[in-house]
């Protein structure tokens, strides 16, 4: 049994490698009955600013997984600061032992760092590590990723430097031009519902925003920008191995 949780694809793409039909966790947290068993139990997440996304840590608050074998894996683009620590220690405060926690290096979706056309020119071996992943699973493998002290630094850092932003500027994130089709997307591919439409237009209700994104990527007329600037606010980006309905059957919160 494996969750995940997914705005670009990434995740999704590594979830299904390790299982066949995979289970969305922005659709199952809304069902009355949290309980899980079964041999393996996993999670695939991303991680933002190092931690795993709010959703996740409410599922896995909410939830009660039965299994002998609990993992993680953690996809994250440029420095995961010591995210496998902190999943670790989120994981004892929900009661959870987990036997693995791994960290993933793929493509960084976050769009005022790093420019998409760029990314995608890295390569980050992706597909070599997903099979060793796959291996240590398969086998029961007991293990944290290893922290370093330099990575617990870079988490210090970055919650020192969001200590510093201006409160609420998360919550005012995007701005949609006239380019706007009122094609819906964006309130499809959002995993928290965060998005309607009104006279054609999206609305953004941003309490329960998630920060992955998913609505300004896959906006089909990139008429969704933000109000920060961006590394190139011309692209966008979805796994190649992952279509947009894909993204909507896992994200889409029907009213």
């Amino acid at each position: 049994m494996l969750f995940y949780f997914t705005g670009t694809g990434n995740c999704l793409y590594v979830a299904k490698q390790i299982e066949k039909d995979p289970i969305s966790i922005a659709q199952i947290i809304h069902h009355s009955d949290l309980s899980f068993k079964d041999e393996k139990i996993g999670i695939v997440a991303p991680v933002y600013g190092h931690e795993v996304p709010e959703m996740v840590k409410d599922f896995m608050r909410k939830a009660q997984f039965e299994t002998d074998y609990f993992y993680m894996i953690l996809t994250y683009g440029n420095r995961h600061g010591g995210a496998s620590e902190l999943a670790s220690q989120l994981c004892t405060a929900c009661r959870i032992t987990p036997q693995y926690i791994n960290v993933l290096k793929m493509v960084d979706n976050f769009l005022p760092g790093f420019d998409m056309d760029e990314q995608r020119k890295m390569d980050k071996q992706e597909d070599f590590y997903i099979s060793q992943i796959i291996a240590d699973i398969e086998a029961k493998k007991v293990m944290i990723s290893e922290v370093t002290e330099q990575d617990r630094q870079a988490h210090r850092n970055y919650l020192e430097r969001q200590a510093k932003l201006p409160s609420g500027i998360f919550k005012n994130l995007y701005h949609v031009t006239d380019a706007c089709i009122g094609c819906g997307i964006c309130t499809k591919v959002c995993p928290a519902g965060c998005i309607s439409l009104e006279n054609g237009r999206p609305v953004y209700q941003t309490d329960q925003c998630q920060m992955c994104m998913a609505c300004i990527h896959h906006c089909p007329q990139k008429a969704i920008q933000l109000n920060m600037p961006e590394k190139n606010p011309q692209a966008r980006y979805r796994h190649p191995a992952i279509s947009l309905k894909e993204i909507m059957d896992a994200n889409h919160q029907e009213k």
